[in-house]
């Protein structure tokens, strides 16, 4: 129904909420409003859902980092069309928490979409985009661990929803920002430790 080119987070909330018509919503669901032609869209999907008040339900994180890691690798290995495994596709959220996710994201949303351009592109292609693919496929491993610490991995969500919607967007001041939070928060945590 949507086309998938048309690059904001307000499309994207569109189609969530386009998919979320029944009393419950699947990632299949969403995959069959947009399509399945690009992976940038899904992984910036799953990243802001983990920035929502979703992140606060029970296994919300370790699911939501399965899916951005395999959509991370596949974008590594340069794949055109997205897969999921049936469990995963097949996996159940009320619409109406959906729902409430999208209407908590459209404001931040707005900003973001207001305030993105076609500014340090170099981060966005060639090398600079594969190093950022990766490093998503690597963040979201330590989600679960964060499970019994509520919307910690709201942090993790957040900074690789920077790197997919630079990279989407095609804006690599959001890709500089993500690997600055990286960067803050490593630092962050070693002074705690240390």
């Amino acid at each position: 129904m949507h086309n998938i080119e048309e690059r904001s987070l307000t499309h994207l909330l569109d189609g969530m909420e386009q998919a979320a018509s029944r009393e419950t919503v699947t990632i299949n669901d969403v995959l069959n409003e947009f399509g399945e032609r690009s992976l940038l869209p899904f992984i910036l999907v799953a990243a802001l859902l983990l920035v929502s008040p979703l992140s606060g339900v029970f296994g919300v994180s370790s699911f939501m980092a399965m899916v951005v890691i395999v959509l991370s690798a596949q974008a590594v290995y340069g794949r055109k069309r997205l897969w999921l495994p049936q469990f995963l596709l097949r996996r159940e959220v009320k619409s109406s928490r959906l729902l409430f996710c999208v209407r908590w994201l459209r404001k931040p949303a707005a900003f973001f979409d207001r305030h993105s351009g076609k500014r340090l592109q170099f981060l966005t292609t060639g090398p600079m985009r594969l190093l950022t693919l990766v490093t998503c496929v690597i963040l979201p491993v330590g989600w679960p661990l964060l499970e019994f610490v509520p919307f910690a991995s709201s942090f993790g969500g957040g900074t690789v929803a920077l790197f997919a919607f630079g990279l989407f967007t095609r804006d690599g001041l959001y890709v500089l920002l993500g690997y600055l939070t990286i960067l803050l928060t490593s630092l962050t945590f070693y002074a705690v430790i240390f």
